[in-house]
């Protein structure tokens, strides 16, 4: 892999994907995996030390079951993203990331700075919402 400075940003005229667009992509995912695992880890953490099911105010116990339910679901998202990143990850390796899995397309670098998981371009992204809401309106 090639060395980037640490303010390097990928750039529209180097070409798409060269050696420094995927050392910038895979540094920017992997600080993003290591910062949610360390977040999981805190709130699970966090969760098991604060328990008050054995409040005897039934008003507390489920308050704090309600608390316990939001950051349980916000972990399982952190947790699908972690396989999102991992995803992109495997894309770096095997040199399919930044292109668009239905046209084969760029996705583009901004849609990449603002979503580095992303596996569809903007064009693919809207078709693929407009197909799930026609399926959804069903």
């Amino acid at each position: 892999m090639v060395k980037i400075s640490k303010t390097y940003i990928p750039k529209e005229k180097e070409k798409y994907m060269c050696a420094k667009h995927l050392a910038f992509f895979k540094k920017k995912l992997t600080d993003w995996k290591v910062e949610l695992i360390k977040t999981n880890n805190e709130a699970l953490y966090n969760s098991s030390m604060d328990d008050n099911s054995t409040s005897a105010d039934i008003v507390d116990q489920a308050s704090s079951y309600t608390e316990k339910n939001v950051e349980m679901r916000a972990i399982n998202r952190q947790i699908k993203l972690i396989s999102k990143i991992d995803s992109a990850l495997k894309r770096i390796t095997d040199g399919t990331y930044g292109f668009c899995e239905d046209t084969g397309e760029p996705i583009g670098l901004k849609r990449l700075m603002a979503r580095p998981v992303a596996t569809l371009s903007i064009a693919a992204q809207e078709k693929h919402e407009k197909e799930e809401k026609v399926f959804a309106d069903d």
